[in-house]
């Protein structure tokens, strides 16, 4: 009984010696594979950069646009304006005349026509 019992414990170490043989080997190899992923996250990571720099450029470039266009609005609108008040003005500088002149004609007395 002792032998059996002395032989399974020699397979238990022998299998636990084996068992770890082989993890030395697959760290050579773990290291190609994170070296890989790491290569292929840092792709993935500019890629990614490079498409919200795009995307920030595009951004900032429709807002000048947008602000462009408002500000040509603005300046639309104060010509608008201004215009109007030259014709307000000029408006009531005729009207002013047509009144004067009215009043002179009212004040000055018709020539009579005889024959």
């Amino acid at each position: 009984m002792t032998k059996v019992i002395a032989t399974l414990i020699a397979g238990l170490f022998a299998t636990a010696a084996f068992a770890q043989t082989p993890a030395p080997a697959t760290p050579a190899a773990a290291p190609a594979a994170a070296k890989a992923e790491a290569k292929e996250t840092k792709a993935a990571a500019k890629a990614e950069a490079k498409e919200t720099k795009a995307e920030i450029k595009a951004e900032a470039k429709t807002a000048k646009v947008e602000a462009d266009a408002k500000k040509d609005v603005a300046v639309a609108k104060a010509e608008e304006k201004a215009d109007k008040a030259d014709a307000h003005a000029k408006a009531t500088k005729t009207k002013a005349k047509a009144h004067a002149k009215a009043e002179k004609a009212e004040t000055t007395p018709a020539p009579v026509v005889t024959k």
